[in-house]
């Protein structure tokens, strides 16, 4: 198997980069738990963004039944989200399932006026439409592969591939 090679804080740049181009006044940053949150943490402090949060897709993924209560952060979403623009942060998408869900959960907390998706790797196999308005890179993994942002204690990035 040859190995996966990615520059996780060089491709943090890159979506940093892409993020500051879907902003608006009224945006806010909403990290997917826990890689997206993580993202999205860094994000707002790099860009001095006030309104951030974090969401978990645990309560409306369809492998609830199976999963249970994995263990997750729950949703913190410090401010209103009627009206506002929303800028979904993920690290890894893949077949959407976890958009889906926190989509659902999302709108458990009002009706934004918009809602946008930025991750830093797209490896495509989609099972539903959906699509990031934003991506740092795109790559090609086995079905039985799994891409994994990890973070050190100094908040730095990189990837794990199983």
């Amino acid at each position: 198997m040859s190995e996966l090679l990615l520059d996780a804080e060089g491709l943090y740049l890159e979506l940093k980069r892409g993020v500051q181009r879907l902003l608006t006044p009224d945006t806010a940053l909403v990290g997917i738990w826990s890689g997206g949150a993580w993202l999205a943490d860094r994000l707002a402090a790099d860009l001095g963004l006030a309104d951030s949060g974090t969401i978990s897709s645990v309560l409306h993924r369809d492998d609830f039944g199976a999963r249970g209560l994995a263990k997750a952060d729950h949703t913190s979403l410090p401010f209103d989200v009627n009206g506002r623009d929303i800028l979904l942060i993920d690290d890894v998408l893949y077949t959407g399932r976890t958009t889906r869900a926190v989509l659902n959960e999302l709108f458990d907390f009002g009706r934004p006026a918009s809602v946008q998706l930025a991750v830093l790797v797209d490896r495509g196999g989609r099972q539903l439409p959906i699509e990031p308005a934003f991506s740092a890179a795109r790559v090609s993994l086995r079905a039985d592969q799994s891409l994994r942002l990890a973070r050190t204690d100094d908040g730095r990035f990189s990837f794990e591939v199983k």
